[in-house]
């Protein structure tokens, strides 16, 4: 998670900004998912993408009870965390929150959420769940973000005529693979080296 401005933070106030962060990106799908209720695909896809932003959002809950309830968890423990892409996100939901206040069109709506995917959060929440050793769940966490982004993808080719959309969309795909299959292969390296 090392970054240009990244500096070192606890894991709870890590914690407090993912949720709040989670939270928020939760509430602009669901207004997505009312917004295009006459499209019954894409408000379906919108209802599964602020699922998944509820699962992020109880991942990270767990790990606070953990933390807060197991003394052998290293709370006081500083990872990288990188202020600038908090900043930013926080920003843009802000921004997109009161932009969803009125109707948001579907290519739009499309358009936020490539800028919000394409944001370092999930690794921030993906890197949180090594604090309970919960590999399992980050690599489902992984897999879930990686069918979402194929799914946004589909939907930038089928409800919209922009290009540049569908490529960011499917760079953004391709690049979480790729740091998927990189996950592994040092998981691998990981554990023969401990055999």
């Amino acid at each position: 998670m090392m970054r240009h401005a990244a500096k070192r933070t606890t894991i709870d106030e890590v914690l407090r900004i993912a949720m709040d962060l989670e939270r928020r990106t939760m509430a602009l799908y669901t207004a997505f998912v009312s917004q295009h209720a006459a499209e019954p695909e894409l408000q379906k896809f919108w209802l599964t993408m602020a699922r998944h932003e509820a699962g992020h959002f109880g991942a990270l809950a767990l790990v606070e009870s953990m933390i807060q309830n197991d003394p052998h968890l290293e709370v006081a423990r500083k990872i990288w965390f990188d202020e600038v892409t908090v900043v930013r996100l926080r920003s843009l939901l802000n921004a997109y929150l009161r932009e969803a206040q009125q109707a948001v069109g579907i290519e739009r709506a499309l358009e936020m959420a490539i800028d919000l995917e394409s944001s370092e959060l999930e690794d921030v929440v993906v890197d949180l769940m090594q604090v309970v050793k919960d590999s399992m769940w980050r690599e489902q966490a992984m897999q879930f973000l990686i069918h979402d982004l194929g799914d946004l993808s589909y939907m930038v080719e089928k409800f919209t005529r922009d290009p540049k959309l569908l490529r960011r969309a499917d760079d953004l795909l391709d690049r979480r693979v790729k740091a998927l299959r990189s996950r592994k292969e040092r998981r691998s390296v990981t554990t023969e080296t401990a055999r």
